[in-house]
């Protein structure tokens, strides 16, 4: 599976450095797949969440951040909408959210 954007998943672990290591744990296992299906994602993540409109949610670190993705199957791509800690998860819909873009300087 190809993983848009890494470079979210690398500013994340630059302001939670605690983060970093299982980030790219999780990012070198999803790397290595071709998931077809959600159960697909069950089999090798069994804490991970799958919720409607193809978003599946990944606990980070024991649970102390949370990983909301969109999958598309058939292009074998996983898009990053949310990471944050699990107290900023608990603030969001993880079956809309989005990640902000940030101001070019």
């Amino acid at each position: 599976m190809r993983i848009i954007a890494v470079s979210t998943l690398r500013d994340y672990w630059l302001k939670h450095p605690g983060a970093e290591r299982p980030l790219r744990a999780w990012a070198a296992e999803v790397g290595a797949s071709a998931w077809q299906t959600p159960a697909d994602i069950k089999a090798q993540f069994r804490s991970a969440s799958i919720l409607p409109g193809r978003r599946v949610v990944f606990n980070i670190k024991g649970n102390d951040h949370r990983l909301v993705v969109a999958v598309a199957y058939t292009i074998h791509a996983v898009y990053i909408k949310f990471i944050g800690t699990h107290e900023e998860y608990d603030a969001i819909n993880a079956k809309t959210v989005i990640l902000p873009k940030e101001p070019k300087p």
